[in-house]
This record gives C-alpha cells, sequence and structure tokens, in this order.
C-alpha cells in the first residue's frame, strides 16, 4: 500500500478533454511539420476533376492507399493529363482534411512513371484528336501543284526559312512568299503560330500555309503538341503543310496538316514543282492530245466510211443516178427535137430558093427575104418559148430531184436514224426502251438511248 493509501489520500489524474476540431487541428500541425516534402509512388484510382481546375485522386498500392489533391495552380503546369490506371511519382505535404478526418497528400508535382510527361501528353491528345476524326484522310485538302504565293509561318532568324527560300528561288523563282514571324519554341510558340495561320484564312492572300521549324529534342518541339494548335491547323481553309523538326520527329499538327514534310527543305521541295517538271509535263499533254486528236480524226473517218457503206445511202445514190439518167435522156431528147426543127426550117429554105430562080430574082428575093424575116422571128420566137417551156421543165425535174435528195432532206432539220445493227428505223416498234440508236443529220452524228 502506497504512503497515500496509509494516510488516507487518493489522487486522480489530471484528465485533457479535446474537441474534435482542436484534435485534428494538432494531428494535422504534427504531420505537416513532419512530412512537409515527400515522393510517394503509386497507381492513381478514383480519378476526379473538378470544375474548379482542382484534381482529386487517390494513390494506390498492393497494401495501402492515400487521397490525393492537387490544386489548380499546380495542375495547370502539368504537361500530361492524370487518368485511372496510371503509375506516377507524386511531391507533396501530407496533411489531414479536417472536415472527414482524413489523411491526404496535398500534391505539387507529378510525374509518370517511366514514360516521360511530354510523351504521355503527346499520345493521349493524339489518341483524343484521333477519335475527333482529326486525322482522317478524307478531310485533308489537296495541296495545289503550282502555287502562285507561299505563306510561311516560322522564326524569321531560324535556319529552316532560309533552306525554304533557297530551295523556292532554285524550282520556280517567280512564286510570291509571305513570312509571318512566329516563335517556335517555348510556352509564346503555339498562339504566335496559331496567329500566323488565322493571319493567312483571314487575309486569304496565300494558296499554301507551310508551318516550319528545324530538328529539337521532345522539349524543343513542345509547342508542336499544343491542341489549341492543332485544332487551329485542322480548320485552315488554305491546305497546311506541317514541316517540324527532322524525318524522325512527329509532332500533333504532322497528323492534322493536309501534308507532312519530313523536313523544312522537303516541305519546299514538295510545296512547288520546278519549272522543268512543269514543261515536260506540258509537253506530254501537248503529245497525249495530239494522239487523241488523230485517233479521233481516224475514228470519224471510219464511221463515215461505215455510213457511206449502209444499204440505205446505196439505195439513195441509185435512185439519185436513176434520175441523173433521165434527166440526161430529155435534154438529148430535147436536143434533138431543136435539130429536127432547124432541119425542117433550112429544108423549106432551099425548096425557097429554087423557086426564086423562076422568077424575077430582085422581086422574089425581096419577098422570100421578107418572109425569111418574118419566118426567121416566128422561128426564133418559137425557139425562146420552147426553150423556156424546156428550162422550165428542167428546173421541176431538178426540183423533184432536189426533193429527193436525203441532204436536202437533212438540211431542212431531218434525221436517219438507224438501230444498234445498223438499220434504219421506219417505224418505232423497232426498237425499245434502252437500245441504242444513232441519228444522222445534215452535219455529223448523233448517239442516243431510247427512254420510252
Amino acid at each position: 500500500m502506497s504512503l497515500s493509501e496509509q494516510l488516507g489520500f487518493t489522487f486522480q489524474p489530471t484528465r485533457r478533454i479535446w474537441s474534435v476540431r482542436d484534435l485534428m487541428s494538432d494531428l494535422r500541425t504534427r504531420v505537416e511539420r513532419e512530412y512537409t516534402d515527400v515522393w510517394v509512388e503509386g497507381e492513381i484510382s478514383n480519378f476526379r476533376p473538378a470544375e474548379s481546375g482542382h484534381l482529386y485522386f487517390t494513390l494506390k498500392d498492393d497494401g495501402a492507399q492515400i487521397r490525393v489533391v492537387m490544386f489548380r495552380s499546380q495542375a495547370r503546369l502539368l504537361r500530361f493529363k492524370p487518368e485511372n490506371g496510371l503509375q506516377i511519382i507524386a511531391r507533396g505535404r501530407v496533411t489531414i482534411y479536417e472536415p472527414r478526418g482524413e489523411m491526404q497528400l496535398s500534391a505539387e508535382y507529378l510525374e509518370p512513371k517511366g514514360a516521360g510527361a511530354l510523351q504521355i501528353a503527346f499520345e493521349q491528345l493524339k489518341a483524343k484528336l484521333a477519335a475527333e476524326g482529326l486525322f482522317d484522310q478524307a478531310r485533308k485538302k489537296p495541296i495545289p501543284g503550282l502555287p502562285r504565293r507561299i505563306g510561311i509561318v516560322t522564326s524569321p532568324r531560324g535556319a529552316a526559312v532560309q533552306d525554304i527560300l533557297n530551295i523556292l528561288r532554285r524550282r520556280h523563282h517567280s512564286v510570291n512568299v509571305l513570312i509571318f514571324p512566329a516563335q517556335v519554341q517555348g510556352d509564346a510558340a503555339p498562339s504566335e503560330v496559331s496567329a500566323g495561320v488565322r493571319f493567312f484564312n483571314r487575309a486569304n492572300n496565300v494558296d499554301v500555309i507551310l508551318v516550319a521549324r528545324g530538328g529539337g529534342s521532345l522539349e524543343d518541339l513542345a509547342a508542336f503538341n499544343d491542341e489549341g494548335l492543332a485544332r487551329t491547323v485542322a480548320g485552315s481553309r488554305i491546305p497546311v503543310i506541317s514541316a517540324v523538326g527532322h524525318e524522325t520527329d512527329f509532332t500533333i499538327i504532322d497528323f492534322v496538316a493536309d501534308l507532312r514534310a519530313p523536313t523544312p527543305s522537303a516541305a519546299a521541295e514538295l510545296v512547288i514543282r520546278s519549272r522543268q517538271e512543269i514543261e515536260e509535263q506540258v509537253e506530254n499533254l501537248r503529245r497525249r492530245l495530239a494522239r487523241a486528236t488523230r485517233y479521233q480524226l481516224l475514228h470519224a473517218k471510219q464511221l463515215l466510211t461505215e455510213f457511206s457503206q449502209h444499204g440505205a445511202f446505196a439505195r439513195m445514190r441509185d435512185a439519185i443516178s436513176r434520175r441523173q439518167q433521165r434527166l440526161d435522156e430529155l435534154m438529148y431528147r430535147l436536143r434533138e427535137a431543136l435539130n429536127a426543127q432547124f432541119r425542117a426550117r433550112h429544108r423549106r429554105l432551099d425548096v425557097a430558093a429554087a423557086r426564086v430562080r423562076h422568077h424575077d430574082l430582085r422581086t422574089r428575093l425581096g419577098f422570100i427575104r421578107s418572109q425569111l424575116d418574118a419566118r426567121t422571128g416566128a422561128l426564133a420566137a418559137a425557139g425562146r418559148v420552147q426553150l423556156q417551156k424546156n428550162r422550165a421543165r428542167l428546173e421541176q425535174l431538178t426540183a423533184e430531184l432536189n426533193a429527193l435528195s436525203p441532204t436536202d432532206i437533212l438540211e431542212r432539220g431531218y434525221a436517219l436514224v438507224f438501230d444498234s445493227a445498223g438499220n434504219l428505223v421506219k417505224n418505232a416498234d423497232q426498237v425499245n426502251p434502252g437500245d441504242a440508236i444513232s441519228a444522222r443529220l445534215a452535219h455529223g452524228v448523233v448517239k442516243a438511248r431510247v427512254t420510252e
């Protein structure tokens, strides 16, 4: 028994009663003082971004888990998007969230484990834009073969722009170039390059846009993996050629641009063809046109020969020949009739002359001369009348021949219609809907297909 018990005194230990708030506050102070700067590795789960810009998730491993919060001021500096299942390393301070009494890590920096943040951001943005269809080949615009004016968005002090200008001068010295100066590295580069693309679209003063930069590391080319710049390039009405980095470098705008050039120099080679190539192409087109023209002429000549040998035209030629023969016969009979009349007149004149010899020559001669003059006048008048009649008859026969001529009929707007076998179509029942027909006009041939 203790001395206090022997004396009859009993001492109770002093109690301190905490409020929950005070206890949590004290614990938070102690924990934050002990764990001010820690690195924690784990897997992201329950990732929840807030509209305020803060990020909330759980960092876990096989044996435990801890809640993590990353406030907007630090989250906007991230170069990748955290997502569930991603293994990361987080740096921050351990604290206690008093309203729920939970310990959490207030993160100030995150980095993916393994692949770098820039590579993760590149892959995430690439997958996002591909899902939206911004990489589809169908939406890409064709590059003009011979642009009159080229817009270049790049740094005016870089080597890339000098390489481009040298190649353009060598390949086609008359091409016009407009340069929009822009930073191609750093935080301001995406907005400045986007401004250049938008400027050329507003001004509409170029036929094609080159976005160019020389090679560099992934960090140097990070400006061309910006989502805003990618959407600006994808939305350009003017074709855009991406010429960023070396042949092995790929950026997001390489996928959204209408054409990707492996280097700025290659872009200058692609954007415009040399004068020699254009002249060779023109010569090739001239030769092809000449061959096509010769072929068309030969084909037309063959068709003309086939039409000329067609039975319908042969029958027309026979009809024309028969009427020409009839005309020749009538002309011959007319000449014979006139000659007979003249011979009869000569015989009568001879008889009259014989009678004159038995009478006073001068009296009879005067009488005969007067008769001769009168009869000669009558004969001439009769001859003229007969000639007029014959001429009228000849003109009538000629008109009848012309009326039967297929050429004159065609000149009046008529046509000869043949079926696909070359037979003359005289009745609509000879053809059916869908049959191919050809119409011989006064000048040329028209091919058609029966619809009704």
